[in-house]
């Protein structure tokens, strides 16, 4: 029974809030971290259906990913650096706090020199722009 109450446990964790915490090293970043691995979520202006979709273009439209899956909630993605490292981010509409949260962060090794904190930055700048 413990195993059973854990596992729903996660599963309503997964549910509703999907943004897993970083780990220790320095090669993720994310809106809910309370450390340094913070960066800002994505505010919304307007409507946040409408903001949400501008993302997913702007994602759609990036070389450097591939949106693995969407909703109209979520929007998991795939980043492939110019060496071929892959780094995985998650977008999630918060529409009650009118933000959308992130996390990136990367799939393999330790460090990523900043890179997915620049790659976010770029994408709010995209965003921002397109508002």
């Amino acid at each position: 029974m413990p195993t059973l109450l854990a596992l729903v446990l996660v599963m309503v964790s997964v549910t509703t809030n999907p943004l897993q915490p970083c780990p220790s090293s320095p090669n993720c970043v994310s809106s809910q971290a309370p450390d340094d691995h913070f960066i800002a979520p994505l505010t919304i202006s307007g409507d946040p259906a409408i903001a949400f979709a501008l993302l997913r273009d702007i994602l759609g439209q990036r070389r450097d990913t591939s949106v693995i899956a969407a909703d109209d909630r979520l929007i998991q993605v795939e980043f492939t650096t110019t060496l071929g490292f892959v780094d995985d981010a998650l977008f999630v509409l918060d529409p009650e706090n009118r933000v959308i949260h992130i996390r990136s962060a990367s799939r393999s090794g330790y460090w990523d020199f900043g890179k997915n904190r620049r790659r976010v930055e770029e994408i709010r700048t995209q965003y921002l722009y397109s508002l």
